[in-house]
């Protein structure tokens, strides 16, 4: 292989197994969506749920189809507004959609009705974050319309917060407003004499640090992952799961002065060797992070330099180097600092540097 993604599956069990042991007994949704953030979709539903995961997350019906196809039989939740047109899919696959509106309740019970199913669905309220959901005030009237619908189940009630992973006394203010105001619409759901099944807000930043808005289930995903959006006040150690490695294909000899990659933004300042490795922006690695990256190899830290192109990027290996041809390169992850960090040079987040691993780059599942 040229350039890989190692999956380490042991450190995803320990994550899981952290997050169990800091919310208890409650139920733990994984999110898979984006291919579990990178990860591989199918490998990390089926060793979520062997670890006692309750149910999985996805943004779109071709995701959850994508799951059933592998044979997942657990509750599949659709957490993202879907298209019309993907309306037979979540019924035939079977999936949990969120609801924000009744005509989405009416359109998915119609279709439910026609194929002769009942279809489970979570009531979704905006309490803050400004996307999906109905208002905290229309939710009564939300979930009395889907209790009405003969081929719908309500089967949970959901919010999502904007900042729970920020420890700003604002941001805090900001989240606690959030759960009061879901509180309250959970509270007058029940008011209507209609239950709203599996209460659930908690994402990462919530297990962190909103033990409150802990509920029925949480929903942590890149804390899974490996990455703390926050420090909680008790030590919750994770690891990353995702390592990228690549190989060295040339080495070359080069005159000081003499530049490297596209636009001839770096030009040795001595004679020394440059490694090519077969990584770029197309298979994921960052081209925001050109000249403030670096890969490990032969155990020695050397500094990835030029522009990242498509395909390729280059590494200073010093003027004296025991590497050879075909060595391995370790690109972030393992020996070499975590996306957490690239994603730092490159101006970004961790989620972004493992979701946009292309697919060509083949996952190898370690356990």
């Amino acid at each position: 292989m040229r350039t890989w993604a190692i999956i380490h599956l042991d450190r995803f069990l320990r994550n899981f197994a952290a997050v169990r042991a800091r919310i208890g007994p409650g139920r733990i949704c994984v999110p898979v969506k984006a291919d579990a953030y990178g990860h591989g979709a199918l490998e990390i539903a089926k060793y979520s749920l062997q670890a006692g995961a309750f149910c999985l997350g996805v943004a779109t019906a071709a995701e959850g189809a994508e799951l059933r196809n592998g044979g997942i039989t657990a509750p599949i939740l659709l957490m993202s507004q879907p298209h019309p047109h993907e309306i037979p899919a979540i019924a035939a696959a079977g999936l949990t959609p969120f609801v924000s509106d009744s005509w989405f309740a009416d359109a998915l019970n119609e279709q439910a009705a026609a194929m002769k199913t009942r279809l489970p669905v979570h009531l979704k309220i905006d309490t803050g974050m400004g996307r999906i959901g109905c208002s905290a005030e229309e939710a009564p009237a939300l979930a009395r319309r889907i209790a009405s619908c003969a081929a719908l189940e309500l089967a949970g009630t959901a919010s999502h917060f904007a900042v729970s992973d920020s420890g700003d006394a604002q941001d805090i203010a900001y989240t606690k407003a959030q759960l009061a105001r879901f509180n309250e619409a959970v509270a007058a759901i029940r008011g209507a004499g209609i239950d709203p099944g599996i209460v659930h807000a908690a994402n990462s930043g919530a297990v962190l640090l909103h033990p409150d808005a802990w509920f029925d289930m949480v929903r942590p995903g890149i804390l899974l992952y490996g990455y703390k959006s926050a420090e909680p006040p008790e030590p919750l150690i994770v690891e990353p799961v995702m390592e990228v490695r690549s190989v060295v294909t040339w080495i070359k000899k080069v005159k000081k002065g003499e530049s490297i990659s596209y636009g001839r933004t770096w030009s040795a300042p001595q004679d020394t060797f440059i490694a090519v490795l077969p990584a770029g922006y197309a298979d994921g690695l960052p081209r925001l992070a050109s000249g403030k990256w670096q890969a490990v190899i032969g155990g020695k830290t050397c500094p990835l330099v030029g522009r990242f192109s498509m395909d390729q990027c280059c590494a200073d290996l010093g003027p004296e180097t025991s590497a050879r041809r075909w060595d391995e390169a370790v690109i972030f992850g393992g020996a070499a600092p975590d996306a957490a960090a690239l994603a730092k040079a490159a101006g970004t987040i961790p989620y972004e540097i493992t979701c946009n691993i292309n697919k060509r780059v083949p996952r190898v599942y370690e356990e």
